[in-house]
């Protein structure tokens, strides 16, 4: 086992439904993930009753209402053991156990700061602006900073620019590493017109957050090296 290899898997969700399953999947059998926190965001569906039925590992927090993305990671790190983080998204597909493993074994073996899982097979549209690096949902991250992030004015999906804008505020040593998963987006999930109704209230909510002129900053010269895992 790698010094200071031990991860903690940090997965919120909302009626997810089968979707979870596939990463938990995957999690599950990852030997430095020592701990997987699954945060059930006050969902309407029986999602958390078969993940406590089918992974009794698993620790399981329920949330009696819909907090946001961020606020149900706040409950996740305050049961996290371990000092790494990984947080992944609960509706991936096509996860790839060694992609994980590799990028627990870099931000170990290089003493990183935080490692941004890249996802390599984004649309054009996300990778134009650096999307596919920048509003990665899987990344792993200590809880030390984690904590101090939270602890700022931070809510719904404005948790991964925030995070950046850390980062790069504290001069951290940030790396993509290659992440062939993708997500489902909100109009699978809503249907169309919700969908992109979601999707629009996102990026307002991150671009109001972070101003244009960090956001620049950001896809200029943030996480814009790979690393190479030994």
């Amino acid at each position: 086992m790698l010094l200071n290899a031990n991860t903690t898997c940090i997965i919120p969700f909302y009626n997810e439904g089968y979707r979870v399953f596939q990463v938990l999947e995957v999690v599950t059998q990852i030997k430095n993930i020592t701990q997987v926190i699954c945060i059930d965001d006050g969902s309407t569906d029986n999602t958390a009753d078969l993940i406590a039925e089918n992974y009794p590992t698993v620790e399981l927090i329920r949330l009696p209402e819909n907090q946001g993305k961020t606020d149900a990671i706040r409950h996740g790190v305050l049961a996290a053991l371990n000092e790494n983080i990984l947080l992944m998204d609960a509706d991936l597909q096509s996860i790839n156990k060694t992609e994980v493993e590799k990028a627990i074994q870099a931000i170990a073996q290089h003493n990183l700061d935080m490692v941004i899982l890249r996802r390599i097979n984004a649309p054009w549209f996300v990778k134009f602006d650096r999307g596919d690096t920048l509003l990665s949902g899987e990344r792993i991250v200590k809880k030390q900073d984690l904590i101090k992030i939270l602890n700022e004015e931070v809510n719904g999906y404005q948790i991964e620019l925030a995070i950046n804008l850390y980062m790069q505020r504290h001069k951290r040593d940030v790396r993509w590493i290659p992440w062939s998963a993708t997500n489902t987006y909100k109009a699978e999930k809503l249907g169309l017109l919700e969908g992109y109704k979601h999707e629009f209230k996102m990026f307002t909510d991150i671009v109001l957050y972070a101003g244009l002129k960090n956001i620049i900053k950001q896809i200029t010269l943030f996480a814009t090296k790979e690393v190479e895992v030994e």
